[in-house]
């Protein structure tokens, strides 16, 4: 069993960005306005595309870390307890005094896995370039960040390719000053419609996976929920289909996509692998509720897909997971 990291030392992966509480609701269906409904379950995990991601990756086996930005209130507190109890490395998240973190309650339609997102950002300010410090996580192969706090992002990016970390970016939001630090990374895994700023609308995935190289990153990956992914490195563009669960909720299924695929890159894998691992283990968690099981564990992920391969199951490649954007 992975032990809680003690210190910086044998860290493999940093996930700098966003944490937050998430409390989701199961509902029958959406209600009206100025109605009520009883909830048919109510639990509440941590969110954030570097801290699932970083939370995903330690299930898996890896030795992670996480710096972020949160409050001193209750949920500050949730937000760190729950990293501790998923081993994730967090001495170095701020812990802003008097401030509020981020926030979320999700309606998680059963049945269809439909969910309508209510949230505040909190009032945690974010990381400053000036509070960025990676030199302590001597070793580390990898830095992954969401772009949410896009100062620290390019500041932690360029310290960590002067030390020759790969950099991963994982981009939901095509905001101001992100062109920046997408020229900074090495793998980028972006959203359907992060591109849509810098193409002509209308333009085929192809087209998109070409003009975001053509800012900078090695690697493009383009994650498109239920319709699997697209890929492109050295010139070849790949697929991979999803995997077909009955989705239960798919909240976070991307921040456990960026996690699987970094464990792919750890291990040396081509994209394809890549791509296929990250994306059962997507399919994975978007078949869950239960908060202790929705991260699942390396051995789950090797039995999806030897079921897969070996087709001596019902679960077949098809209709699968979504993955949400980001919130900020």
């Amino acid at each position: 069993m992975l032990a809680p990291p003690a210190s910086h030392n044998g860290i493999e992966v940093i996930g700098l960005g966003q944490a937050c509480v998430d409390y989701r609701g199961i509902v029958p269906s959406y209600p009206g306005e100025d109605s009520k409904m009883e909830l048919e379950g109510l639990f509440s995990t941590v969110g954030g595309p570097a801290a699932v991601a970083m939370m995903a990756l330690a299930r898996l086996g890896v030795r992670t870390a996480f710096i972020g930005s949160i409050g001193d209130d209750p949920f500050g507190k949730t937000i760190k307890e729950t990293l501790l109890r998923e081993k994730v490395f967090s001495a170095d998240v701020k812990e802003r005094r008097g401030a509020a973190s981020q926030f979320a309650f999700i309606a998680v339609t059963r049945g269809i896995a439909a969910r309508t997102i209510f949230w505040t950002r909190g009032t945690a300010p974010h990381l400053k370039a000036s509070e960025v410090n990676l030199r302590p996580y001597r070793g580390a192969r990898i830095l992954h960040v969401d772009g949410l706090m896009t100062e620290a992002a390019v500041e932690a990016a360029r310290q960590a390719k002067e030390t020759g970390m790969h950099v991963v970016m994982d981009a939901g939001s095509f905001r101001s000053g992100i062109a920046g630090l997408v020229a900074m990374v090495d793998t980028l895994i972006a959203s359907e419609t992060f591109a849509a700023p810098i193409v002509s609308p209308g333009t085929g995935l192809e087209e998109q996976l070409y003009a975001l190289r053509a800012l900078g990153p090695g690697d493009v990956v383009i994650t498109l929920g239920a319709r699997g992914c697209i890929g492109l490195t050295n010139g070849v563009v790949y697929r991979q289909g999803p995997f077909k669960v009955k989705a239960l909720d798919t909240t976070g299924a991307g921040d456990v996509y960026h996690g699987a695929y970094i464990y792919g890159i750890l291990k040396g894998w081509d994209m394809p692998s890549s791509m296929r691992f990250a994306s059962a283990a997507a399919a994975l968690k978007c078949s869950r509720l239960a908060p202790d099981e929705t991260l699942p564990r390396l051995a789950e992920v090797e039995t999806l897909l030897a079921q897969v391969r070996n087709k001596s199951s019902p679960i077949n490649e098809g209709q699968s997971h979504s993955t949400g954007g980001d919130m900020d």
